[in-house]
């Protein structure tokens, strides 16, 4: 029998009924003989709670100690799933991240796991218990509460079973696997069999919700078997996230399409067309702990280039306002931004082995009258910069051509 992770989610275990429903769950596994650590979230909506009665108190909340607080919502839930297990006649025990211990550095609110300490986990499973562990949660080696960071749940489930040495780490969430593109823009969207690391970490880092991204990195870097199900359904094999490319000569060239509407463009107009110029406009962008995305750079005509560049919607006017502040240095004309705009990704390991790939892409929005602002390529991705109120026609159209609405 093998030995499990398991990672339920905030609305997974968002109620007494659903804790009880994963306690059902587990108990299932365990009766087929497998070994479990079951790692959750807080109940969902309790980390925001936490966080903005911190706020009511100090509108910049201390790190250490909004470490402190929202820590505690992991800390409930695993004292109820216990609860919910004995009820089932299961022998269970919790851990709080200082408890296990999940050694992290000092960066409070967003700390990196360091080390996993796994001799009490592994001496409750010989002793036929079920380890259920708080996600998103840590100890740096003074002993402070750290926390990993939004979605660091996923995260904490990857680390366990890599430090376990895991036979598979299963993410449960609200949806039964990883689908073609979001079935609620697209209703055709088929839930994939398998996907591989690569392409599933272009997924997360291209605006796909699924999965946080560290936890594939992680994943990826440990060779964790990751398997994402719904905690909604009884039946389901998922969507397995896998090292080897699928060799099906049937399989499309593209997995899936991606997309984020989280994005604002940035144009710098008339700088002189000199070395060292993308330094001078991104340099300060990045100082103010901007993150930067796709980047253009026109070629120069009369001594001067102009320069654009995406970055998230949130952060455009203080982006713009960096900018400003170093336009007489740099010596552009003007700096604008737009923030109706849209990222529109295809990913798919196929490429690497197709030809005419991008000719498609590009062919289909011409067709549907969508001007293409920007480009962006990788060996597995091409992602384009849209108008926002063509998002979903993109997805759809692109969906439709590189037949992923066919059963495969």
């Amino acid at each position: 029998m093998a030995l499990i992770v398991q990672k339920y989610g905030g609305t997974s275990v968002g109620s007494p009924d659903r804790i009880k429903n994963v306690a059902r769950r587990v108990a299932k596994f365990k009766a087929q003989g497998h070994d479990l650590v079951v790692v959750v979230s807080a109940m969902s909506g309790e980390t925001n709670r936490l966080i903005a009665l911190a706020k009511e108190i100090q509108t910049n909340p201390d790190p250490r100690e909004l470490d402190v607080i929202v820590s505690t919502g992991e800390q409930v839930t695993i004292g109820l799933l216990v609860m919910a297990l004995k009820e089932q006649g299961l022998d269970a025990v919790s851990y709080t991240g200082a408890q296990v211990k999940i050694l992290t550095d000092s960066a409070h609110t967003k700390a990196r796991i360091q080390h996993i300490d796994d001799a009490n986990m592994r001496a409750d499973l010989n002793a036929g218990r079920v380890v259920v562990v708080a996600g998103f949660q840590g100890v740096d080696a003074q002993g402070n509460i750290t926390t990993l960071g939004r979605g660091g749940s996923d995260t904490s489930g990857v680390a366990l079973a890599a430090a376990l040495k895991a036979d598979e780490c299963q993410i449960y969430t609200d949806v039964d696997g990883v689908y073609t593109t979001d079935p609620r823009v697209v209703p055709e969207a088929r839930k994939l069999k398998t996907i591989t690391f690569e392409e599933m970490l272009e997924m997360a880092s291209l605006g796909s919700k699924i999965l946080q991204i560290r936890s594939v990195e992680f994943a990826g870097k440990y060779n964790v078997k990751l398997r994402v199900l719904s905690s909604f359904q009884e039946e389901g094999e998922g969507t397995l996230i896998t090292f080897e490319e699928d060799t099906d000569m049937e399989k499309p060239v593209i997995s899936g399409i991606a997309f984020n509407r989280d994005e604002a463009r940035i144009n710098v107009i008339g700088v002189p067309d000199k070395p060292g110029i993308a330094y001078q406009i991104l340099g300060p962008v990045a100082d103010a702990n901007i993150d930067v995305d796709m980047i253009i750079q026109n070629v120069g005509q009369d001594g001067t280039t102009d320069f654009s560049f995406t970055v998230p919607k949130g952060e455009l006017n203080r982006a713009i306002k960096v900018l400003e502040g170093v336009q007489s240095q740099i010596g552009g004309k003007s700096v604008s931004g737009d923030d109706k705009i849209c990222k529109v990704s295809i990913v798919g390991v196929g490429m690497r082995s197709h030809v005419g790939v991008a000719s498609t892409m590009f062919r289909t929005l011409a067709e549907e009258g969508i001007n293409i602002q920007m480009i962006s390529t990788s060996e597995i991705k091409i992602s384009v910069v849209v108008d926002e109120k063509y998002l979903e026609l993109a997805v759809r159209v692109l969906h439709k051509a590189f037949g992923l609405d066919q059963q495969g």
